[in-house]
């Protein structure tokens, strides 16, 4: 039996390869219990099986005197053959218990989105793959598929993953039967429907932002999440600047509508009938419209630096017009001072959002972070008067 260990923050996790069976089971427990021996706190402990084709029951005592010495113990990687023997013992009811999951590749798939926590490739014309950054944590990638189906009972037209798989050393859900495009890959294909789809796009943030998501669902505060966001990056930013973020942040009111949380054209797929549904589910909340206005406008319109065609399929020009054109559909009906209020205000609460993203992972370039850090004063520090200004107005944006 070959065992690795690997420490990280006190969270450990024992790899074994080979088979678990009578005859090697009392020396494995030995071997594990000397590695662990030079660990000084343990969090977590994590067994991966994924080199285990077979286990025993003298190996099955091998995990439950584990399960017994460690509180947060678990079971990742189990092959099909010894999941169902965990399953049959009971195993998978008395301590936490992943099945692997399949490999899937991606060579030669074309990519149809970049974003802050993934890439988006099309498999074939029915099916579509979401690849997480390396490092993303598998439960992050099961709250994308939670918040996809919250969202899908409450009535928004939303892609539904159930199948997370492996794509080389990262996670992926893949989408199927979704036979559609990006909304950013029908402006460039139809460029002269701009109109058209900006009427389209402001009519899902709409339906999205009339819904009121009941107290008693799984789905999270965005605002809550927004302060977190800002206190995660403090460690790129000084204290001064992270105060004037959160002052923002705070004047944010309080609502109970539903929000996608990362709303742009590369999210909204447009199926062959022209109807459009949601994608990339993971930052789903409830809150005040104005945040989701905010995420959006801060992407494609204040998105900062280099990579905006690679990230939205669309130039930045386009995206910026598109982006215009669908805050005067949603907001129809208001005069041009009400109008270019409203506008201020979504401006002010996106420069939280020029930043905070950073929260999203722990693993952004070194370049992207200075870039972030470059633009800080010009868009915040040299402004930030003005913006708690407006930011002060936002109490009267009453849903």
């Amino acid at each position: 039996m070959d065992i690795r260990k690997t420490v990280k923050n006190g969270d450990v996790t024992i790899a074994l390869s080979g088979k678990l069976d009578t005859s090697v089971s009392r020396k494995t427990a030995a071997d594990i219990d000397s590695l662990l021996a030079g660990c000084k706190a343990i969090t977590s402990l994590t067994c991966d099986m994924e080199g285990v084709d077979y286990i025993s029951s003298s190996g099955l005592r091998v995990l439950l005197g584990l399960a017994q010495k460690h509180k947060n113990f678990r079971i990742a990687e189990a092959q099909p053959g010894v999941y169902k023997v965990l399953e049959m013992t009971g195993f998978t009811k008395i301590m936490h218990v992943e099945q692997a999951l399949r490999r899937l590749s991606i060579d030669g798939c074309a990519e149809i989105g970049r974003g802050g926590v993934g890439t988006v490739y099309r498999i074939d014309d029915d099916t579509i793959i979401k690849v997480f950054r390396e490092g993303t944590p598998l439960d992050e990638v099961r709250r994308e598929i939670a918040m996809a189906k919250e969202s899908f009972v409450l009535g928004m037209p939303t892609a539904i993953s159930f199948d997370v798989v492996r794509v080389g050393s990262c996670y992926g859900l893949v989408y199927e039967l979704l036979r559609a495009d990006t909304l950013g890959v029908c402006i460039n294909r139809q460029p002269e429907r701009i109109e058209e789809f900006a009427i389209l796009f402001s009519r899902l943030f709409q339906q999205m932002h009339a819904i009121e998501v009941p107290t008693d669902c799984n789905i999270p505060n965005v605002l809550e999440r927004e302060e977190w966001a800002v206190r995660h990056i403090s460690r790129y930013f000084d204290t001064e600047s992270i105060d004037i973020l959160l002052r923002i942040v705070s004047r944010i009111p309080q609502g109970n509508r539903l929000l996608h949380g990362d709303l742009q054209t590369k999210n909204a797929m447009m199926d062959a009938d022209g109807q459009l549904m949601l994608i990339d589910m993971g930052e789903v909340g409830y809150g005040h419209p104005v945040i989701d206005l905010a995420h959006a406008y801060s992407a494609m319109v204040k998105f900062g630096g280099d990579g905006y065609e690679e990230i939205f399929g669309i130039s930045r020009e386009v995206g910026t017009d598109m982006f215009n054109r669908t805050l005067n559909h949603y907001f129809k009906g208001l005069d041009a001072a009400d109008l270019a209020h409203r506008i201020e205000q979504i401006d002010a609460v996106s420069c939280v959002r020029n930043f905070s993203w950073l929260s999203l992972s722990d693993s952004f370039p070194e370049v992207r972070i200075r870039q972030s850090q470059e633009f800080f004063h010009e868009r915040v520090a040299r402004r930030k008067d003005y913006l708690f200004a407006v930011s002060d107005t936002l109490a009267d944006w009453t849903l």
